[in-house]
């Protein structure tokens, strides 16, 4: 991943940027249009900070006509453009492009109807993940997808990325909770796909859509579904004297038949760093900690607890705590997620991974991670969706330190190819963006990704949405839909990195 390149730089339409931007403010006046460096400058970068790039211009649209209008100019003048949400993605996905307009959808930030009956919420892209759930849960409703960023996500982005977060073991990605968007197509046309109504005849053109990482569309409207807040839920807090022992406890409990609410796991240098930051009351004497959360009617929770303590004995569990309250269970999950932040505690900084195993590989996975801290010398905090095999793997490093980002990088990528190795994949929920898209032949063969470009194709044939991101060295032939892997060098140039 070192030495990031992109597509590069159209010198036509650099030539042109002050021309294009006069007829951005036509189509989007006000204040919409940030054009001055020191305004771009908050928009450098997403959550993968290591690479910054200032775009063309940012444009901040306010309608779904302006969306539309600005897509279609940029399609007549071939001019790319990347969607941007609310920038938390951690992969690079809303990278800007030197000669692209950034297209930041902050402004949608409206929920445009409130469907108890049919247990919906229509919102656009710019509401936060959370900003859904405190709409509703007046009524005892809420939204299960919970990412660590719901704060910040929007739920725009969570589409672009098929986000989860610590619930989604039992409830699902943001794919299985989502059930229509009103989107735009490159050219300017604006399209639907689904509704309120539980399944849509045809392609599962929504599922192609949600986790499409801005290659395909702009999503200028979302339709989720809400659930009824569980009769009762409670937390087990359990520490272990190995992280080995907590992995199997993890797989005896998935492998009773038992599916938790969330089932979250963390590593020593993971839980000192959020308890110093929480004071969430974790032990400090383990080497691993699950929070197990249990959630239904209370006579099925009472039984499920019973079950899960007897599988922890068994697996020489040295510490447990069950939550007695609805704000002790809240403080255990607080923990958690606050665990990113917290590690800035630690480190000066950190690159934080995601990869995805078969459950019962973690203890294979977790030997073959020490192994490669102590070949690349950089600690690392593990922290995992440990229910569903997601791993977050946080790598300890000194940007200041000549070398230490570009060793941190190898050993993100090891740990990812640690990962397919085991039968798993490069991505839970982060998604590919510019962070992993050079593993991809890692995963998939060259007739996969060729596929894979000729769906991108039917969208999107002159590759002006988010290029340069998830498919790896590309080079475009004549035909439509016609796209090959490329193996030599690409004719792009350094980003730069910071």
């Amino acid at each position: 991943m070192s030495g990031l390149l992109l597509p590069k730089p159209d010198a036509a339409t650099l030539a042109k940027r002050e021309e294009i931007i006069a007829d951005m403010r036509i189509i989007v006046p006000g204040e919409g249009i940030v054009e001055a460096e020191s305004g771009m400058r908050a928009f450098e970068s997403d959550g993968l900070t290591a690479y910054r790039q200032l775009p063309l211009v940012v444009v901040l649209p306010e309608t779904v006509a302006q969306v539309s209008r600005v897509l279609k100019y940029c399609h007549e003048r071939n001019i790319r453009v990347v969607p941007r949400g609310s920038g938390t993605s951690l992969s690079g996905g809303a990278l800007p492009l030197e000669d692209a307009v950034l297209l930041v959808m902050s402004r949608f930030n409206r929920i445009l109807e409130i469907d108890l009956a049919n247990r919906a919420v229509v919102a656009q892209p710019g509401v936060t993940n959370l900003g859904i759930t405190q709409a509703v849960e007046h009524e005892g409703f809420y939204y299960a997808p919970d990412p660590s960023s719901q704060i910040a996500c929007s739920i725009g982005g969570n589409v672009a990325e098929n986000s989860g977060g610590v619930h989604c073991l039992k409830y699902g990605l943001t794919a299985n909770n989502i059930l229509g968007i009103q989107m735009v197509l490159m050219n300017g046309e604006v399209i639907r796909l689904g509704g309120k109504h539980l399944d849509s005849e045809g392609y599962d053109l929504l599922g192609l859509m949600t986790g499409s990482e801005g290659l395909l569309g702009v999503v200028t409207e979302v339709t989720v579904r809400i659930l009824k807040k569980p009769e009762t839920a409670r937390a087990l807090l359990i520490g272990f004297p190995s992280s080995e022992q907590a992995g199997q406890c993890v797989a005896d409990i998935i492998g009773a038949g038992i599916i938790p609410g969330g089932m979250e796991m963390m590593d020593r240098p993971a839980i000192h760093a959020a308890e110093a930051f929480v004071h969430a009351g974790y032990p400090l004497d383990v080497e691993a900690l699950l929070i197990v959360e249990l959630d239904g009617p209370q006579a099925e929770v009472h039984h499920l607890i019973e079950r899960v303590e007897a599988i922890a004995h068994k697996n020489g569990c040295t510490t447990n705590r069950i939550s007695n309250s609805d704000e002790e269970r809240l403080s255990f999950w607080a923990g958690r997620k606050a665990a990113f932040p917290a590690v800035g505690r630690i480190s000066p900084d950190y690159y934080c991974m995601d990869g995805t195993i078969p459950r019962k590989e973690l203890p294979r996975v977790l030997s073959g991670m020490r192994e490669l801290s102590e070949k690349y010398g950089l600690g690392v905090a593990n922290v995992f969706h440990a229910g569903d095999g997601n791993l977050h793997p946080l790598i300890l490093y000194d940007a200041n330190k000549p070398g230490e980002l570009e060793r941190a990088e190898a050993f993100g990528a090891d740990i990812l190819r640690l990962c397919v190795n085991v039968g798993g994949v490069l991505t839970g929920e982060h998604g590919v963006g510019v962070e992993k898209r050079d593993l991809m032949p890692e995963m998939f063969s060259e007739e996969d990704l060729n596929q894979q470009i000729r769906v991108k194709c039917a969208f999107d044939p002159n590759h002006l949405l988010n290029p340069g991101k998830v498919f790896p060295q590309l080079h475009r032939c004549a035909e439509l839909g016609r796209m090959h892997i490329h193996r030599g060098q690409m004719p792009f140039p350094d980003i730069p990195r910071f």
